[in-house]
């Protein structure tokens, strides 16, 4: 696959320092602050361990995703892309390194941009006992004597709202190039552009906006830590968790952050590395988000600040 992951994301907040200071207890690691030229006001910028700057935060009216970044392999790449998207009749604006265009269900800046491969050291793997298996003895479990912060690993994916599903998804399957891996039937689609088993999630919503962004960390243990740790500073900020998906599979625990975004640690991805070897599922109902763990709560499938979302009005920070 040409495009290969994530590489940024610019997230629009109306309390930047404040949802900054969210993310840098949540375990990404500031990188500066970035003043553009006035009246631009100032970005905030963090980074991941594998991925680097990951996610800078700018002041808007409304919380929303600003641009969304891509990484391809090579201006060949960005060649595909650029008539892909032409034959959708979507703007393009092309430079030597990268292409950017607009999907108007989501009112998100796509760039698809040159990057580097992620290559990232791998953990130690965890040694689990279970019945017959014996694979740790004589000590305890390295997961309960961990005393470093946890540090995401790399942005994963972030789930949209569109106010036009089918048109998302064919901005982001054929004019950039993403693969479907499952989709929830007449509401949302799960989109990679990587082996992950989805970096894009568009569904369909009365207003366009950003529902969650998603880390990847170790394993359950880092998850269960982490959120341990944010809830310790302050019990409001938990969502829903933990619990282990259906589609994707991967163990998850969403926290929310004081602009009203969701934020979610996650492990055990699926992974897709040949596409015949994957078969696409349509879900629906409740099996489509969780195999077990507590229900969702009301405020997951529609967040307290939609009605507000969709007027214009500044809903309170959660």
């Amino acid at each position: 696959m040409p495009l290969h992951r994530l590489t940024q994301i610019l997230m629009g907040v109306p309390n930047v320092e404040e949802t900054a200071a969210f993310y840098a207890d949540f375990g990404l690691l500031p990188c500066g602050d970035a003043v553009p030229q006035q009246p631009s006001p100032a970005i905030r910028e963090l980074s991941t361990v594998d991925g680097g700057q990951q996610l800078r935060i700018v002041q808007t009216a409304r919380r929303r995703l600003v641009e969304l970044g891509v990484g391809a392999d090579d201006p060949d790449d960005l060649d595909r892309v650029s008539a892909s998207l032409a034959r959708l009749d979507v703007a393009v604006h092309r430079t030597a390194g990268s292409i950017t265009a607009l999907d108007a269900g989501t009112m998100v800046l796509v760039r698809v941009e040159i990057a580097p491969r992620l290559q990232p050291a791998a953990p130690a793997a965890p040694q689990y006992n279970a019945p017959g298996i014996e694979a740790r003895l004589g000590g305890r479990a390295p997961g309960v004597l961990r005393t470093d912060r946890v540090r995401p690993r790399k942005l994963g994916h972030v789930v949209l709202g569109s106010t036009d599903q089918e048109s998302s998804q064919r901005f982001f399957q054929q004019g950039l190039g993403f693969k479907v891996s499952d989709t929830v039937k007449n509401l949302a689609a799960f989109m990679r552009c990587s082996s992950d088993h989805h970096n894009v999630l568009v569904q369909q919503a009365p207003v366009a906006f950003l529902h969650h962004t998603s880390w990847q960390v170790d394993d359950v243990d880092e998850i269960g830590r982490g959120a341990t740790a944010m809830l310790e500073v302050d019990p409001e900020r938990h969502t829903w968790g933990l619990g282990r998906h259906f589609i994707g599979s991967n163990f998850f625990w969403y926290l929310k952050d004081p602009a009203g975004t969701f934020s979610e640690y996650y492990s055990d991805l699926d992974c897709i590395v040949d596409d015949a070897l994957w078969k696409p599922g349509v879900f629906e109902g409740m099996k489509s988000l969780y195999a077990w763990g507590p229900p969702p709560p009301p405020s997951f499938l529609a967040p307290e600040d939609l009605a507000a979302l969709m007027t214009g009005a500044h809903a309170p920070s959660q």
